[in-house]
């Protein structure tokens, strides 16, 4: 049995296998297409059950912001249209989709006080979906359920005393030896991407620093790291700031360009 989960696994993992844009290999088991279906199916879905902000000043200060990332995507992704939703919502967060989808909270734009920090944000989204961390997310999640269900027939077949406890422990270890730490991987990838994404659009990544240091003040207590989806606000501030002289450079090469982003609120 420990055989069959290995060549299931294996299987799995060379018929998905692809480099993210820092050159981390990812396994990714969904097309293109599929992503863009969820992508779709969950925008949707949140226009729905959510309340969508209607002020035209706002709509149009986060809509020129997202424009300036999007154009500065690869060809594949900043040819296509995007929808951007500025949702009412109290939380400081955004979020992009597979398809060509970006959600903005109004409560962000309280902690992100100006335009290049809410690039920060969506530079650090889209990056979620160039480097297909959903895609990588879903794979993951059922790779984990299939190796679960045949951990658990082989503990029913061989009649192993304890079973339920063994695959509570197994669930566990999943969750804080995988599903976290590639979660924070994730991030850490996105933040990265996402702070070469706003400096080649012209905003300015010193302003990434500031908006994380808004956010660790606006957040308080928080989850400690080791047991968080994201890496804590210290840490996401050392990596920028070791980045910084090369995003700095990208900002100076667009603005030579022409790229002076003026978005106002």
């Amino acid at each position: 049995m420990k055989k069959l989960v290995i060549a299931i696994l294996a299987t799995a993992v060379l018929a998905g296998c692809k480099t993210s844009p820092t050159g981390r290999t990812q396994i990714a088991l969904y097309s293109d297409q599929q992503m863009s279906e969820m992508g779709t199916a969950s925008f949707a879905e949140m226009k729905k059950n959510q309340p969508i902000n209607k002020n035209p000043q706002t709509n149009a200060y986060v809509n020129c912001i997202a424009e300036q990332v999007v154009a500065v995507l690869p060809k594949e992704y900043a040819s296509q249209k995007w929808e951007v939703v500025v949702f009412e919502d109290d939380s400081a967060n955004a979020f992009a989709l597979p398809g060509g989808y970006i959600g903005v909270h109004t409560g962000l734009l309280k902690v992100a006080t100006n335009q290049d920090q809410v690039a920060t944000v969506l530079g650090h989204e889209v990056g979620h979906v160039i480097a297909e961390h959903s895609n990588e997310r879903v794979s993951q999640s059922s790779m984990l359920q299939t190796g679960m269900q045949i951990g658990g027939a082989a503990l029913e077949m061989a009649n192993v005393g304890y079973r339920n406890e063994i695959m509570q422990g197994l669930g566990l270890g999943a969750q804080y030896g995988v599903v976290l730490p590639f979660s924070r991987s994730h991030e850490s990838e996105a933040d990265e991407i996402g702070l070469d994404l706003m400096a080649q659009a012209g905003f300015d990544p010193k302003e990434s620093v500031t908006l994380w240091q808004n956010m660790s003040k606006a957040g308080g207590g928080a989850t400690p790291e080791f047991l968080s989806t994201h890496p804590a606000p210290a840490s996401r501030i050392k990596d920028l700031q070791a980045q910084m002289s090369q995003a700095l450079g990208e900002q100076k090469t667009a603005r030579a360009q022409g790229k002076n982003p003026q978005c106002k609120l």
